[in-house]
């Protein structure tokens, strides 16, 4: 029952930032404006992550892999365009991954607490 509130806070969410940009014109995803919100939310609302989310979040994350497939799957039925396009494709795909790993690692090294040098 958890894992569906969860699914369902998220829904909500997602519902939110989709209407955001369909009546402001905003050229950002709703998805992404949702889950700014949904951020937002809990820094002011909770001290914490609810259980219930956290249950959620991490149930989705191990089958993260699964929601690409539509992406491959397009690459794979349009050959024309990705042959045409493979340089971009790929120079897109190594700088996010390098722009991921960097900003990943820059966050870890500003929120997580500084351990004490151990002699």
């Amino acid at each position: 029952m958890n894992k569906l509130r969860g699914v369902g806070a998220l829904v909500c969410f997602q519902g939110i930032g989709e209407a955001l940009v369909y009546f402001s014109g905003i050229p950002i995803p709703g998805p992404v404006i949702g889950m700014i919100l949904l951020f937002a939310t809990l820094q002011l609302t909770c001290t914490e992550t609810p259980e219930w989310l956290g249950h959620t979040g991490y149930f989705m994350i191990r089958w993260l892999s699964l929601m690409f497939l539509p992406a491959c799957t397009g690459l794979f039925f349009l050959p024309n365009i990705a042959a045409d396009q493979w340089l971009p494709i790929i120079a897109a795909m190594v700088v996010g991954t390098l722009l991921t790993m960097v900003v990943a690692a820059l966050l870890m090294k500003k929120l997580m607490p500084a351990r004490a040098q151990e002699p």
